[in-house]
Parts: structure tokens; C-alpha cells; sequence
């Protein structure tokens, strides 16, 4: 018989959350600083529900204990619960000896406000990023936290899940890059002598399930090709600091399991396009503009006419949130597809709010969210055109509800302004750096 364990989850900040924590605290000259949890995994403490027993280690020197085994107290790494507990364990201190709130949209991410003070902690396992109103504030959260957990005090935020974090305090912006990263892939696939390219993708290039292996020579040519891998490693780039190349991964990623040559080529051609823009990072404090959103769709080059719903949110110029995917349904025509998109993005739309109203005590105006479909944004505010939508599911109507209560306002934008465009299709040349720089994506 097996055994049941408690739920296991362990919540860690969104990447998401991150990037508006820090988009916010360069615009309001925040202290920024990190810590780091020595063996945060030892400190959770395991429940009386839980008997777990271990061997005892190589020369353990508790006399008499030969034949023996230990009932363990705390967690060890490789435990299930080892994670979730440490958290649990987090979450205890934060709030009975910080006193800070945990935050009702992101479970990682702890706050406190008094007045004009303000204290928030984003937590990913045993990295915590503080930022708080001045030094002192910063010095108490990490004297508390010494007090039950061995800490190491890396200073201010340099280096952030691999990223490199770059603030000017005096211009009020911050940038953050993953060229390590990206040099680092480039060389495990053996991508160092490529030529870089202008886009990440070919503008008229067709990608199909037609193209993959079909013979015994074609599925030995892709035998040692590791396709997967090199997805996967584009991927972490495009969900962290780099959304121009979020459409072509996503493309790519349709074709995992049986990854043709043309395929693989044109994966490389993403390796060669961020070859050439190593320098880029994503910047926030260079405009100064409030949450506002863009939203597009577009089908016409999908097999299966599932439209691509690309959305992306922006804080002082840089995106804190985008995301570019294939919608669920097959949509009948161009207005569904970017009502259907709308309303995705209307729902990210009230998550970032929530979180930025929550963290930050902020009194947000209603978002707004642009689309370059008229149809679709009449549609949202009435509904017309009953014979060609009646067959929408009642729960894309919801950002109906969204714009009747004000939370949101959906205004036209000419599709050649629209920069989440970048996100549903591959651009020109021209057009993909316009949208790229329109994102925050800058030279460093």
C-alpha cells in the first residue's frame, strides 16, 4: 500500500511578480537587496502525521546505536514534503516575526506597509529579493531572518536567478539581461561559429507537421540532434527577459515530438538572432507610463485555424508580463479570434491590479488594454453581431463584465502601432526591432 502525503505544493514568486517588484521599486528608488538561505531545506519541520525514518549516517556517534535507525525531526533534501515545509517554515516567520502580510495573488510574496514605509520580500525556494522604503528597513529583515535561519547577505541585487540585474538610481530605471546565459547555450550546441541573423524567425518561412521525419534515413538524420533540448533552453530566455523571441518558441515547440530538419534549422536561426543581440536588456524607468496592456491575434498561418493569442503588459516602458499561445478553440472568424484574445488578456489585466494594488497600496486607474480589431472591441461593449458570434462560449464574454465594472478600458489601436503584433506572427526586419524596443528591449 502506498503512502499519502499532505498536498506538496510549495509556492515561488512569479516571474511575473519579480519584474513588477522591480520595474516598481527603481521608479520609486527602492533599496533592493537579496538574500540567500543556507540549507533552506533543513529547516522545515515535519508534522506528527509524518514518521519518516532513516539509516543512520557512516560513523555516526551516538553510542549504543548500532541496529538503530532515527525518526526524523526537520526535513533533509530529497524528502517530498522538504519543500513545501521550508516554505511553510518561511511563511511562519514572515508573518510572526517580520509581521508581514502574505500577499492574497502570489503566495510568495510578502509585504508590509505603514505610512509612506513599505517592506516586500519575493521569495523563489531559498533566494529572497527585499525591497524596501531604506537601509534600515532592509538591515531588520535580515537580522530577523538570521535570528531563526542561517542567511547569506549577497547586498543589492546584482544577479537574480541567473539574471543580471543593472539599476541606475540617479535615472530611476533598471535592466535586466541573461547574456551569460545565452552565451552559455550558444555554446553547448555548438552555435559559436554561426552567423547572426536580423529576426528571430523568416517571414514567409511555413513550418508543418509535413516536414516531419517520415522515413527510416529522415528519423536517423534527427537520431543525435538535440531539438528538445535546445527548445527548452530558448524557452527559459523567452519566458524571462526576452519576448521577441516568445512567437518563434512557441512555433517550434508544436513540433517536439517528431522535430524535422527544417525544423532544427530554423531553431538555430533563434541561437543566431540572439547571437547578434547579446547586448540587449529588458529596461524599465526610461518612459514613465502606467500598467497598460496590448492584445492581438492572428490564425492565418496556423494548419489547424487556432488562432495565436499574444498579449503583453508594460511598466515604464518595459514588459512585466506577455505571453504568446494558441488558443484553445477553432475560431470561425478574425473578430472571434481577437475577442477570445481580449479576453485572455483582460484576465492579466486583473491579476497585475490586484497584485500592484495589493504590494503597493497604489489606487490604480482602470487599465488599458489595446486592440487593433474594432469588431472585437465593439463586440465586448455590446453585443452585436448575434448571428456570427452566437456560438462564442458564454466564458469569453467575461470581459464584457471586466469593462462594465471599470476595471478595464479596450481603445483601438492601427495594427501598425500594435507591438504585441511580435507575438502572434514572424516580422520584417524593421518591424521586429520597432516592437522589440517598443517591449524595452534596449542595447546595453
Amino acid at each position: 500500500m502506498g503512502q499519502f502525503f499532505e498536498p506538496l505544493y510549495a509556492p515561488v514568486a512569479k516571474l511575473t511578480s519579480f519584474r513588477t517588484v522591480l520595474a516598481i521599486a527603481a521608479c520609486l528608488d527602492l533599496e533592493l537587496h537579496q538574500i540567500n538561505i543556507k540549507g533552506a531545506y533543513l529547516n522545515g519541520e515535519l508534522t506528527g502525521d509524518e514518521v519518516i525514518y532513516m539509516r543512520q549516517p557512516p560513523g555516526y556517534p551516538y553510542p549504543n546505536s548500532a541496529g538503530k535507525v532515527l525518526r526524523l525531526q526537520k526535513t533533509l533534501y530529497g524528502l517530498k514534503q522538504s519543500g513545501r515545509r521550508w516554505y511553510q517554515k518561511l511563511t511562519e516567520i514572515c508573518e510572526k516575526y517580520l509581521r508581514l502580510t502574505q500577499c492574497s495573488v502570489d503566495q510568495a510574496v510578502f509585504y508590509c506597509r505603514e505610512g509612506k514605509l513599505i517592506i516586500i520580500i519575493a521569495v523563489h525556494v531559498d533566494d529572497c529579493t527585499v525591497a524596501a522604503s531604506n537601509r534600515a528597513l532592509v538591515n531588520e529583515v535580515k537580522a530577523t531572518l538570521s535570528q531563526h535561519v542561517e542567511i547569506s547577505d549577497l547586498g543589492e541585487v546584482h544577479w537574480l536567478l541567473g539574471i543580471k540585474v543593472t539599476r541606475d538610481r540617479e535615472a530611476r530605471t533598471i535592466s535586466l539581461s541573461q547574456r551569460a546565459y545565452i552565451e552559455s547555450i550558444i555554446r553547448r550546441f555548438g552555435f559559436d561559429e554561426l552567423r547572426p541573423v536580423s529576426t528571430p524567425m523568416e517571414p514567409n518561412l511555413k513550418l508543418s507537421a509535413s516536414q516531419s521525419p517520415a522515413t527510416p534515413q529522415e528519423f536517423a538524420a534527427m537520431r543525435d540532434i538535440p531539438y528538445r533540448e535546445s527548445i527548452g533552453s530558448l524557452m527559459y530566455v523567452s519566458l524571462v527577459t526576452r519576448p521577441d523571441i516568445t512567437f518563434a518558441v512557441l512555433r517550434l515547440s508544436k513540433f517536439l515530438e517528431k522535430p524535422g530538419l527544417a525544423h532544427w534549422d530554423a531553431s538555430r536561426r533563434v541561437f543566431r538572432y540572439l547571437k547578434g543581440t547579446l547586448d540587449w536588456c529588458l529596461t524599465y524607468g526610461e518612459r514613465k507610463e502606467d500598467l497598460t496592456g496590448w492584445v492581438d491575434a492572428d490564425g492565418s498561418q496556423e494548419e489547424d485555424r487556432r488562432a495565436i493569442t499574444g498579449y503583453a503588459f508594460l511598466i515604464d516602458g518595459g514588459a512585466v508580463s506577455w505571453t504568446s499561445k494558441q488558443q484553445e478553440l477553432i475560431v470561425l472568424s478574425t473578430t472571434e479570434g481577437e475577442y477570445v484574445a481580449a479576453t485572455h488578456a483582460a484576465k492579466e489585466a486583473l491579476w497585475l491590479h490586484s497584485f500592484i494594488s495589493e504590494i503597493f497600496g497604489n489606487t490604480l486607474e482602470l487599465t488599458t488594454l489595446f486592440s487593433d480589431n474594432q469588431s472585437a472591441i465593439a463586440l465586448s461593449k455590446d453585443h452585436q453581431y448575434h448571428a456570427r458570434t452566437k456560438h462564442i462560449d458564454i466564458q469569453y464574454h467575461f470581459i464584457r463584465w471586466v469593462i462594465e465594472n471599470g476595471s478595464i478600458r479596450l481603445i483601438y489601436c492601427p495594427t501598425e502601432d500594435m507591438i504585441t503584433d511580435t507575438l502572434t506572427k514572424p516580422l520584417p526586419s524593421v518591424k521586429a526591432k520597432h516592437f522589440a524596443a517598443e517591449l524595452g528591449l534596449r542595447a546595453a
